[in-house]
Parts: C-alpha cells; sequence; structure tokens
C-alpha cells in the first residue's frame, strides 16, 4: 500500500483528498502545519509528499528544501493556488517532483502520485549493484543473473541491456520502440525484429521448463511487460 502524507492548512481540502485517495488504495496520513509533519517523518517513512505551500507556520518552498536534505528520495508533489509559472519554475527548482494547481481534479492528483513514484523507482533500480525479482538476483555491476539455487545465467550484451530496461520499469507496458530507445547501444539500428528475438532469448532463460508463468507478457499488437516483483 503506498503511503501518502498530506500537508495543508485547509480541513476541507484534507478531508476530501483523503477520502478520495483511500478509495484508490493509498494509505493517507494528513495534518494542517509543518509542525505536525516533522512529527509525522520523525517517526514513520512515507512514499509521497503532498505539500501545500501556503502553510500557517512555516514557508512551503523552505520545507520542500528540507525535506530533500533530510528526506532525499521521498517524493514531493507541491500543491499550492499559485499555479504561475515563475512559482511553479522556483517549486520545481527547489527540489519537488511535480507541481499541481489548485484546484486540481482529485484524479489527476491520483495519477501524478503514481507517476512520480515510477520515475523514483525507476532510478533507484537504474542505480542499484544488486536487484531481486522473483527468485533471480541480478547484479548489474558483474552482470550477472543468478538463479535462486545460485547458477548463474549468462546474458549477451544486448539481453543485459534489455533486462536492465524491464527491471527500471516493472509492470509498465512498453512499446518496441520505447524498449528500443531503453536498450539500445550507441550507433547501434535496432529494428522490431531484433528485439522480438531478443525478448524471447531472455524471456526462456527467466522462465525455464517448469514455470506456469512467464515474467515477460507480451501484449498483442501494444509490446512487452514485466511481470516480476522488484527488490532492491
Amino acid at each position: 500500500m503506498i503511503q501518502c502524507v498530506l500537508v495543508d492548512d485547509d480541513p476541507a481540502i484534507r478531508s476530501l483528498l483523503v477520502e478520495y485517495l483511500e478509495q484508490f488504495g493509498f494509505a493517507v496520513r494528513a495534518v494542517g502545519d509543518v509542525r505536525s509533519l516533522r512529527q509525522e517523518l520523525a517517526r514513520t517513512t512515507f512514499d509521497v509528499l503532498l505539500l501545500d505551500l501556503m502553510l500557517p507556520d512555516e514557508d512551503g518552498l523552505s520545507v520542500c528544501q528540507w525535506v530533500r536534505r533530510e528526506h532525499a528520495v521521498m517524493p514531493v508533489i507541491m500543491l499550492t493556488a499559485q499555479g504561475d509559472p515563475a512559482s511553479r519554475v522556483l517549486g520545481l527548482e527547489l527540489g519537488a517532483d511535480d507541481y499541481l494547481a489548485k484546484p486540481f481534479e482529485p484524479r489527476e492528483l491520483v495519477a501524478r502520485i503514481k507517476a512520480v513514484l515510477r520515475r523514483g523507482r525507476g532510478a533507484a533500480v537504474a542505480v542499484a549493484k544488486l536487484v531481486r525479482f522473483d527468485s533471480w538476483t541480478f547484479d548489474r555491476v558483474r552482470r550477472e543473473l543468478m538463479a535462486a539455487d545460485g547458477t548463474v545465467v549468462a546474458l549477451s550484451a544486448a539481453e543485459f541491456r534489455l533486462l536492465c530496461a524491464f527491471l527500471e520499469h516493472p509492470g509498465r507496458l512498453l512499446s518496441r520502440d520505447r524498449l528500443i530507445d531503453l536498450s539500445r547501444a550507441p550507433g547501434v539500428v535496432v529494428s522490431d525484429r531484433s528485439v522480438d528475438l531478443a525478448v524471447s532469448r531472455l524471456r526462456s532463460k527467466l522462465d525455464g521448463k517448469d514455470r506456469d508463468r512467464s515474467l515477460i507478457r507480451t501484449v498483442r499488437g501494444e509490446g512487452y511487460l514485466f511481470d516480476g516483483g522488484v527488490q532492491l
């Protein structure tokens, strides 16, 4: 379950957003000032901060800077009535991951939350040395794929780049063109057919003979989706 902390001094907005976000499976802790936010962050780890800029005890921009220093990996989405370009740019420059001007549709906020979490997850995977998924361990530095029994499975350069792309975008439908962009080596021309062949080879190595499901799903006419749970 995605854990959100919401800071807004308007009780009506807090109540509305909590009720709406919980309908989409989020767990939300809502507070009305920065002092309460600091207390929550001291005792709980959250996946995302929803931060109103107009707060009674401290400026939201300074709060964003503090969060970036003390809780660097937690995404911040700013919520504010100041939707002019200058305010938006300043907020992003100070470390916000996204910026949503009031009034906004709650459904758009849900989409924004999911988007920043996907980006954050992909970035974390991209820099991790070891990535675990399903029963596999993937060492990006040594370029080794290890099964649960310790067997090391050799990967070609193309398969290595393809697996990196899938692990950085788990659960997301990737078209062939997108996979080419994510996995192509510099200066190399890649066709749809070569992507299909590389996916087929990688799938056979991941699935083996006894698996009842494939970690790489084919979505006919659309592309491929990696269906393995990724852990760092």
